[in-house]
Formats: C-alpha cells, structure tokens, sequence
C-alpha cells in the first residue's frame, strides 16, 4: 500500500526544487494569506495554520487538502516562516489523516529567500482531488491517556516550552527540552548526531514511548515530534491540546522548587 511509505520527517531545498521542477509535489506554504500573495516558493498552495485549527476535524482537513490538489499519491511539503513549528502542526495534522507522505522543508522561508532561491507571486489554481481518511490514533495523546501512561516504565512526556516557563509550571514527570534547542541557525532541526546526543543527554532511550506537548496547540510540541522522528524513534505522540486544556481541566501541576532559573542544562 502506498500509504505505508517511510515517513521522510525533512527534505532539503536542493531536493524540493528537482521535485518542484518534476511537478511531483504539491508545497504548502502555512504563512498568512497576506504573506503568501507578496511572494512565496513556485506553485506553493497557501493553508493558514489559523485556518487548519480553526476546525481541524478529520473531515474539514480532508475537504481543505483535497482543494489544493492533494491526493492519496501526492508527495506533500510544507514550509512556513517560523522556524518550522507551524509547519510541523499541518504536516503533522496530515500525517494522523493516514497521509505519510509529508514532509517538512528543512529551512524556513526566510532562509529560502536569503539563498536567492525561486520565489513566485502568483496564486496557482489547484483541481480538486480525493484524498482517503485512515485515522492514526497512535501519534496523538489525549489528556486522559497521557494521564494513564504518564504512570508506566518507559513512557517519556516531554514538555517543549520555553526553559522558564517549564519551571513555573508543568506536567507532572515531564522532562524539558525548550524548542529553541531542537534546530540551528540553519535549518530548523539539528543534524541526527546532534539530536541524538541530546536525546541521550536527557536519558531518552530509542524504545521510549515520548509523548510532546506545548503550551496550546501543539505548534512548538510538534516541531519536537518531527525532531524525534528525524532520529527513527519510534513511539512518538503529540497531546494536541497540551499544556492550556490540561491546566484548564485541573489536572495535577508540578514546580521546579529551588530551581535555578538560568540552568539552560537541557541542551
């Protein structure tokens, strides 16, 4: 089955462009419409992040792929201008549809445009296609599984928020990697050796079950998800909701007492 490709968590600009040329891909560009229209990468098609979450049930993000083209065979890159997190939200979005082939740009369009690579300004016109729905409940996490699973061996919740904010307050048993840590000035995720690295650093083992989470939508938590997936780790889930629905359903919250606020020892 096609749908059963390996997932390719990055492709580089390099790549994009031949696949550009070849017409085998359809790029989604995740900026604001207003954005967008004053340029972006040729025949990119343009799906707002706010627009996706604004309803991002199954079967509205079906009926919004499907506009731009998108079918059951069609590769699919996604880009945006904010160090791939908001990116990472659509692809991953995509991905739990039962779409594995999609991919992030490993740069940000910012970066795209200060190599002097090819930009457009015009909006393409895409003909509808049927894309098919294959749910994977196994990458996302609900507050009450994380809830159960938190308690097991071997499960690893990992909160991507800023250093500070991971210290006034998180999930209880979670461990901090801030998403400024995960990418360079170059590309928004560090080479394999390096993520490795921190992954081993933090006492993250391969064969973990890691669930991300963030401080809302999963924007920051799914720029981590893409990161894990980078390295071939496994079992990685997003909690979607993350930190905002769990504070607001009065689950348990921990502090770091005594911490020192400058220990930037996550990298």
């Amino acid at each position: 089955m096609s749908q059963e490709k390996p997932m390719r968590p990055t492709i580089d600009a390099d790549s994009l462009r031949s696949e550009i040329r070849d017409k085998s891909v359809r790029v989604i560009d995740v900026r604001k419409e207003e954005e967008y229209k004053k340029n972006h990468i040729p025949t990119s098609a343009n799906l707002p992040l706010a627009a996706l979450l604004s309803d991002d049930s199954p079967e509205r993000v079906k009926k919004l792929v499907q506009s731009l083209g998108v079918d059951d065979e069609t590769e699919v890159v996604v880009y945006d201008d904010t160090f791939g997190a908001l990116a990472s939200r659509v692809a991953w979005t995509l991905q739990y549809l039962g779409h594995s082939k999609v991919s992030l740009l490993d740069v940000t369009y910012g970066k795209w445009n200060s190599l002097g690579l090819e930009t457009d300004t015009k909006v393409p016109s895409f003909e509808t296609k049927t894309l098919s729905v294959n749910l994977h409940p196994e990458i996302m996490a609900t507050a009450d599984y994380l809830e159960k699973a938190k308690e097991k061996e071997n499960v690893i919740l990992l909160d991507n928020r800023e250093r500070l904010n991971f210290l006034e307050q998180h999930i209880p048993g979670a461990i901090n990697i801030p998403y400024r840590t995960l990418g360079t000035q170059e590309k928004i995720l560090k080479p394999k050796t390096e993520m490795k690295r921190i992954l081993e650093n933090r006492g993250i083992s391969s064969n973990a079950e890691i669930i991300t989470y963030c401080g809302s939508v999963g924007t920051l938590s799914g720029l981590a998800y893409y990161a894990l997936k980078s390295v071939n780790l496994p079992n990685v889930k997003l909690y979607v909701q993350s930190f905002k629905e769990w504070k607001s359903l009065n689950k348990p919250i921990d502090k770091q007492e005594h911490a020192n606020y400058w220990d930037l020892s996550a990298e």
